[in-house]
């Protein structure tokens, strides 16, 4: 086997992985990069692989940074079938089209208001593209495994983390490498564990946290203590959200507050179409969360959902001045209905603007946390004059901690452990505490790095 790291080395975004196995050649992961500039730009440039020569993908889950760059692949001549859970699935049929709506979107504001070098600005891909990417996912189950050829096979793992997020086992009958994909937390109160895995040869690590635990404090605690204050001056707490796991996690977190009786009874807008629709998927996937039926129905009919642009903008007229709570995508704040809201808001001392958990660098969320005091968002500069909040411990990844406790499943070492999906501060953290814990050989591979394995 020959493993080639073409993303997720050196920051959190863009996971691709070739595996070559004889004449065999499949991509785990197919994802875009997103934050700094230098790092979007890899997405318009040519991949050092030809991608009709790939003869499937594997997905380990559907966020962006993990299936975002499939309709461009497709479309550059990719024709054969890309395996993924079910629920993955179910959700790339929401967040593939609605990343070509953004990418789309974007081209046409840039080409109206001449904020870009290039003339015209084109979408990176379309929708269209997009659907012809979904005719190629081919669902599979957990558990079972799925020939790729001859010789090579797959199993899909859980991880947690979101609806249908799997770690990836192949094997060619004498050699296993697993991709952890992106690992959940142990005891999140919505998603359930990550599977416990005992064996591989191999190991693709994901490193995100690796530097860094999660508040040890109550996401109830800190929300309540934010949407109160915020509520008593009058003020709406903006929440950019993930539309797929964070957003929902959120949605749990505040009935239950509500419920309780914790925090004010102001509405709760859940503006993203794409959140929506991720939201009406809990129901139809109940095995892979800890939600009970009825809990899971409270939950979702417990927020407004707004559709259409006109209802979005509606938010702003039904406030009239009074406290409310909005969650929109995208949780990083790079694009979708959130800028809007920020514009809207962020001007204003009596609201929040509260960041959901982790935020890549060079995004416009992370130069909010960091403390710029403006912002640019769509081309104009806006003051920052909200609060602005970090809620950490509602995380859907695995801090160092967590994962150390995964590792511990292991019977024996990998013979090589590779740290990806991390910036580069965490992927040498969290090497220094396997290697310190567990003596394994670990390894920090570099963008466009070959392993023979």
């Amino acid at each position: 086997m020959k493993l080639t790291f073409l993303g997720a080395t050196g920051t959190v975004t863009g996971s691709k992985y070739l595996l070559e196995d004889g004449s065999k050649k499949i991509l785990i992961d197919c994802g875009l990069f997103q934050g700094l500039k230098e790092l979007r730009e890899r997405n318009w440039d040519d991949l050092p692989i030809n991608p009709a020569s790939i003869d499937a993908v594997i997905l380990t889950h559907a966020h962006i940074d993990h299936s975002g760059y499939l309709p461009l692949f497709v479309k550059n001549g990719f024709k054969g079938p890309v395996y993924c859970s079910s629920a993955t699935a179910d959700l790339c049929d929401i967040l593939l089209p609605d990343s070509a709506h953004l990418h789309e979107e974007d081209a046409e504001r840039a080409n109206r208001y001449g904020y870009s070098k290039h003339k015209p600005a084109l979408p990176l891909y379309t929708k269209d593209d997009a659907f012809a990417a979904l005719e190629q996912i081919k669902p599979v189950t957990f558990g079972d495994e799925h020939p790729l050829g001859e010789f090579l096979r797959f199993r899909l793992h859980h991880a947690g983390h979101i609806l249908g997020a799997a770690c990836v086992s192949i094997s060619d009958g004498q050699t296993n490498i697993l991709f952890s994909g992106d690992l959940g937390r142990i005891h999140d109160p919505v998603m359930n564990p990550p599977a416990k895995i005992q064996e591989a040869d191999y190991l693709v690590l994901e490193s995100t946290y690796g530097d860094r635990l999660h508040q040890d404090i109550d996401p109830l605690v800190q929300l309540e203590g934010i949407i109160g204050k915020t509520a008593a001056r009058g003020g709406t707490v903006v929440i950019p959200a993930f539309a797929v796991g964070r957003a929902q996690s959120l949605m749990y977190y505040i009935y239950m507050l509500k419920h309780e009786g914790r925090i004010p009874d102001i509405p709760v807008y859940l503006d993203s179409p794409m959140a929506i629709s991720a939201t009406k998927l809990l129901k139809e996937h109940g095995n892979e969360h800890r939600l009970s039926d009825d809990l899971c129905a409270a939950v979702c009919s417990s927020v407004y959902y707004t559709q259409s642009v006109e209802q979005s903008k509606a938010i702003y007229s039904k406030n009239n001045g009074m406290p409310s709570i909005i969650i929109s995508a995208s949780g990083m704040a790079t694009g979708g209905r959130v800028l809007h809201h920020l514009k809207h808001f962020i001007g204003d001392p009596r609201n929040t603007v509260l960041l959901a958990g982790y935020q890549a660098a060079g995004t416009r969320g992370d130069r909010l946390d960091k403390g710029e005091t403006e912002i640019k968002i769509h081309g104009d500069m806006y003051k920052v004059r909200a609060e602005i909040d970090m809620l950490d411990n509602i995380s859907a990844h695995a801090d160092y901690s967590e994962i150390l406790s995964w590792l511990r499943n292991f019977r024996e070492a990998p013979r090589k452990t590779f740290l990806t999906h991390g910036e580069p501060e965490a992927s040498a953290a969290l090497k220094t505490k396997i290697e310190a814990e567990f003596d394994w050989r670990v390894f920090i591979p570099e963008y466009e790095q070959i392993e023979e394995l």
